[in-house]
């Protein structure tokens, strides 16, 4: 696809012209008066092609999925591992906690690669960042099938998961980018599943492979080749989205044109030093978790239903393989509930939340609807979640048939996707065009709980029991699930005093439905 930053020629401004809306806030302008400058460069009406919100249907459809793809090639990697662990020891000697570092520091990379990914694709757009991580990812993958040692296969696997956590922050902000707030989530409900499915159909991959007698090696060639396609996909099919980038683009191409140097974009106004543009990329995603209560509280919530997503990789082996003696590829099938819930959760979503929403849009017009809105699917599943942990618990002795706590992961992975989508939307609303950084802050540390989860899911499991402690899970989710309920009630007010989340003054909310 073509990318159509550069858009149609924009006459000379008029007035008329300067007043044309742009959403804020997308910079930190420099200009305290930009709408009265004739020559700064926006979008100019509805219908401008420039602008991604008014691309095709069909073009914003494809670049969601593609976005969705990049998503699964990472969340893919991070556990496809976990079922080769025992050929893995076989072949270097190192004992069970240092296999499950192969999963471990993967998601690890997770936690150092969004400080990056996220700020410079605000600084120098979306597409740039996406083929530079892709590539250098895809080499990393080469680099696992061919190690020789355990030191060089455990630092690739760290440095293979900084450069795949590019899509985990920029892959929704991609999507913000495309999407308007009434229609983005339909698209983020389809976007959501990936990063569960993916964690879910890796093991099921490398437990075949391992039953097949494969070497492990052609796991990790198999990870190249996904990273390959992916990488290709985003050269060929993928353009620019970030608006900002965008507009200094189209000025560029408009200075060009008429020869007139007067044109610029509101990107070309900032004025940033060295220090300054490092603080944005590094810094700047901390600052605005550290000082944001809202985002704080989301992202710890967020962070303990992905750490128990990786922590079943630990613990269905305790329960399906140990109590039932099931082989490894028998046992990987367990999975398969999660991404079978997770899409009667989106078809759901489809069918009766976005309608419902839809609705709201129409009701604030031409307002934007309070972010509180996004929040109510998640106070319907966080009691779903906690039940889940409380089913899988109680049927998971070896007399009891594996079919109920392999069932239990269908609403598991029903209420991860009804709680994950509602807050991930949330924090795009609040914090509009610093989503990617707010998006990053908060997968670093979902990353983080991700990554320590299984380094202790088996000794819990074990010392404590599979009922125990999927009731110890079960009761954590269960003193987490006011959060939502708490943030509908203070968060207009949260808002109103955020430095990074302008909003109107706060509105009265009607009750949840």
């Amino acid at each position: 696809m073509a990318d159509s930053a550069a858009g149609s020629r924009v006459p000379t401004p008029s007035p008329s012209t300067v007043t044309t809306h742009l959403d804020p806030p997308c910079l930190e302008i420099v200009d305290e008066k930009p709408a009265l400058d004739p020559f700064l460069v926006r979008f100019q009406d509805a219908g401008d092609s420039a602008n991604p919100k008014n691309w095709s249907k069909l073009k914003r459809w494809y670049l969601t999925f593609a976005a969705s793809v990049l998503v699964l090639s990472a969340t893919f990697s991070s556990s496809a591992p976990s079922a080769m662990i025992p050929a893995l020891q076989q072949q270097f000697g190192f004992s069970e906690e240092v296999g499950t570092l192969t999963v471990a520091l993967f998601v690890c990379g997770y936690c150092v690669g969004p400080l990056l990914w996220g700020p410079l694709s605000e600084q120098y757009g979306r597409r740039p960042i996406f083929i530079c991580t892709f590539f250098v990812y895809m080499c990393f993958q080469i680099g696992c099938a061919l190690a020789q040692n355990t030191a060089s296969l455990l630092i690739f696997r760290f440095l293979g998961g900084t450069f795949a956590a590019a899509p985990l922050s920029n892959s929704g902000a991609l999507i913000a980018d495309i999407w308007g707030a009434k229609e983005r989530g339909a698209a983020l409900a389809i976007f959501t599943v990936a990063p569960f499915a993916g964690p879910a159909i890796g093991p099921i991959v490398g437990g075949y492979l391992n039953e097949a007698g494969v070497s492990w090696r052609w796991l990790f060639w198999i990870l190249t080749l996904f990273a390959g396609v992916c990488l290709l996909q985003i050269i060929f099919t993928m353009p620019e989205t970030y608006e900002p980038i965008l507009l200094v683009r189209k000025a560029q191409q408009l200075r060009k044109s008429t020869g007139d140097d007067r044109y610029h974009a509101a990107m070309e106004l900032q004025s940033v030093s060295f220090i300054e543009r490092l603080e944005n990329v590094v810094a700047r995603p901390f600052k605005i978790l550290f000082l944001e209560p809202m985002l704080i509280a989301v992202t710890l919530y967020m962070s303990f239903v992905y750490g128990c997503i990786y922590l079943l990789f630990e613990a269905y082996p305790v329960v399906f393989t140990e109590g039932h003696h099931l082989k490894s590829g028998v046992s990987s099938l367990m999975f398969l509930p999660l991404p079978i819930g997770g899409i009667i959760s989106v078809v759901m979503i489809l069918l009766f939340i976005n309608p419902a929403y839809a609705r709201k849009v129409e009701e604030f017009a031409p307002n934007p609807v309070p972010p509180e809105y996004r929040l109510r699917p998640a106070m319907v599943a966080g009691p779903l979640f906690s039940a889940s942990f409380f089913w899988f618990a109680w049927t998971s002795y070896p007399n009891v048939s594996l079919w109920s706590p392999m069932m239990s992961g269908t609403l598991l992975a029903f209420s991860i996707v009804w709680i994950f989508l509602p807050l991930f939307n949330y924090i795009i609303d609040v914090y509009t065009f610093f989503a990617a950084s707010a998006l990053s802050s908060s997968t670093v540390v979902r990353s983080i709980f991700g990554a320590v989860f299984p380094l202790f899911a088996t000794q819990m499991y074990v010392k404590l029991g599979p009922e125990w402690a999927s009731s110890l899970l079960g009761f954590i989710a269960l003193a987490m699930t006011p959060i939502p309920f708490v943030l509908t009630k203070y968060g207009p007010t949260l808002r109103a005093k955020s430095k990074y989340a302008p909003s109107l003054p706060p509105p009265k909310l009607s009750p949840p439905v």
